[in-house]
């Protein structure tokens, strides 16, 4: 039996007839097990990869021998975890960075196996993962807070000087130029609140704590809005054009979210694209509601579209967090909805959201 009850069939195991038969090569992590004598029974394929070390050659050594490790001061791992001896009620040790003999460091964690409590261990179990997986998260978390500060020291400089200046200096501008200043510190504000709305968008994504509120929305009526508020704000009204096809039925979703992902959507259109931009609205075969947006500018390159709804993405032309795409999939297929992006027949890039008719929430 395996160290969570189930029969482990393969590699230094007996096969398992029962149907819950678990093959050591099939774990995506390195596992190794040592019996009560402190042999090795148990070398997975992950586990062969990682250290090297074929499991023809490993099964039966002693553990120390089998999977020589250290920590990052040099010393021997097995004499420090002294899994056969020690205090009685010591169940395994918490995961760690130890060192292979060749200098590679792997996340080792382990749990020491007794067949009656405080009595000996009857088999330790071991779990190597690779530290690539950790080196992606601190890099994602360093590359989060660098895009931050990036982002956050633009708006905060101009807040400052800004203000600074008019308390110092209030009587020597006239009324027009207080109001110049006063609106462009509004706008900076604004920028800092919505990056602090896509970082914590972007953490109920990760963590799964999205909710979603939803009621009746008229898409192409909250195309229209959309368009409307970006000529307002300086757009030139010839760039866009709005098809409504027949038959669009009503839409239960989140107003506020569905907000967002039309708005990114249609900043990104204009940030990126060239030309006009096509917002069509039409229904689904399914009884859902597919909305797509095209611009007639470069387009996104086939290799790259893998990357388009990563966090951090950015095509290197402009600023931003990198965040808007990977919040608009998110707010998509929380909806169970998807996204997807394509060339536009101008050669510009397509991007096409498919909703669900969705359901009240009260029916849920």
């Amino acid at each position: 039996m395996g160290p969570d009850g189930l029969s482990l069939a393969g590699v230094g195991a007996a096969a398992a007839p029962d149907a819950l038969a678990v093959a050591p090569d099939d774990l995506p992590d390195g596992l190794v097990v040592a019996d009560g004598t402190g042999r090795v029974v148990v070398f997975n394929a992950a586990a062969s990869h990682m250290t090297g070390s074929a499991p023809a050659d490993v099964l039966g050594r002693p553990l120390e021998e089998a999977l020589p490790l250290a920590d990052r001061d040099g010393k021997v791992w097995w004499e420090c975890a002294a899994p056969y001896a020690g205090l009685a009620i010591r169940t395994g040790f918490s995961e760690r960075t130890l060192q292979l003999p060749d200098g590679r460091e792997v996340l080792v964690s382990g749990r020491y196996v007794r067949a009656q409590r405080l009595g000996p261990v009857v088999r330790v179990v071991v779990s190597l993962r690779c530290t690539r997986v950790r080196e992606r998260e601190e890099l994602s978390r360093a590359e989060l807070v660098s895009t931050v500060a990036h982002e956050l020291r633009s708006p905060l400089t101009s807040v400052k000087g800004f203000t600074a200046t008019l308390l110092k200096r209030w009587d020597r501008f006239t009324d027009e130029q207080k109001r110049l200043m006063l609106e462009t510190v509004e706008a900076d504000a604004d920028r800092v609140t919505r990056l602090i709305t896509e970082l914590l968008d972007t953490a109920r994504i990760d963590s799964g704590r999205l909710q979603l509120r939803k009621e009746p929305v008229d898409l192409p009526a909250t195309v229209q809005r959309h368009v409307a508020g970006l000529v307002a704000a300086g757009a030139e009204e010839a760039r866009f054009v709005v098809e409504v096809a027949p038959g669009v039925g009503e839409l239960w979703a989140d107003r506020d979210k569905l907000d967002q992902v039309l708005s990114n959507l249609l900043e990104n259109a204009l940030r990126h694209g060239d030309g006009k931009v096509t917002v069509r609205v039409e229904p689904l075969g399914t009884g859902g509601t597919a909305l797509t947006i095209t611009d007639e500018g470069e387009g996104v390159p086939q290799e790259m579209r893998q990357r388009v709804f990563t966090k951090f993405w950015r095509t290197g032309r402009r600023g931003g967090t990198g965040l808007g795409l990977y919040i608009v999939r998110g707010l998509v297929e929380a909806h169970g909805g998807q996204i997807a992006i394509d060339t536009a027949p101008s050669g510009g890039a397509l991007f096409r959201v498919e909703l669900p008719s969705g359901v009240p929430d009260f029916e849920l």
